[in-house]
């Protein structure tokens, strides 16, 4: 069966703004966002948001996923190793990992990027990590490198695209419209994604399309959903 679960870490002073676009949008597409915390116990996001998660790290895992999501925030160095850990076993699994800000520099510290190209906040930041992966650094938005997404801080609508190519949330033309929408207000992007819940892009249905690419854009990221 095809694993739709998409699991996002959070943590004490976790960057909230930062998965909420791609959890949006997975959302929209029939995936289903669990949020897994060092315990059972609430957390408080960067700006003051409180989550309860739904999971422990201790119960997670890899074979009951089919994404983990990681934010930057503040105490990374504190959650640095259970969940630098996680993402090793969901790698180690051939379960995507998905990484933002601090946390990519977290998962630079834990040897996970010595053999995978990735970016980041700048490749300075990671070279101060003492990690051994700088000469495979890139200079972009976001970037994949098979199961490995990795995105700096400032990015997070690439991170989005990102993670929807990977999991195949939408066709390209969909997800490359979605990403011109909310990365540079493109009223022709939004035509495309209209025309698609409407049955188009290879005459989706509601099942297919509609209720995917309405979640994708109808709920926008900064209210809605999460």
């Amino acid at each position: 069966m095809e694993r739709r679960t998409v699991h996002v870490a959070v943590y004490d002073t976790f960057a909230d703004w930062e998965p909420a676009y791609a959890t949006t949008a997975l959302a929209g597409a029939g995936h289903h966002v669990v949020y897994v915390g060092e315990s059972g116990e609430p957390v408080i996001s960067m700006g003051g948001m409180r989550v309860t998660p739904h999971l422990s790290i201790a119960d997670l895992r890899p074979g009951d996923s089919a994404l983990l999501i990681l934010p930057g925030a503040d105490a990374w160095e504190q959650v640095l190793p259970p969940f630098a850990g996680a993402a090793r076993r969901f790698l180690d699994a051939g379960v995507p990992v998905a990484a933002i800000c601090g946390a990519v520099t977290g998962l630079a510290k834990e040897g996970l990027l010595d053999d995978r190209d990735h970016t980041g906040a700048a490749a300075e930041v990671l070279a101060a990590t003492g990690y051994r992966g700088g000469a495979r650094y890139r200079e972009a938005d976001a970037y994949t490198d098979g199961d490995l997404i990795t995105a700096g801080p400032t990015e997070p609508v690439a991170f989005a695209r990102e993670i929807l190519t990977r999991l195949a949330a939408h066709p390209a033309e969909v997800t490359d419209a979605w990403f011109r929408l909310f990365r540079h207000s493109d009223a022709a992007a939004y035509e495309v994604l209209t025309a698609y819940e409407n049955g188009g892009a290879g005459g989706a249905g509601e099942d297919g399309g509609a209720a995917a690419v309405r979640g994708a854009h109808g709920a926008h990221p900064g209210g809605g959903a999460a």
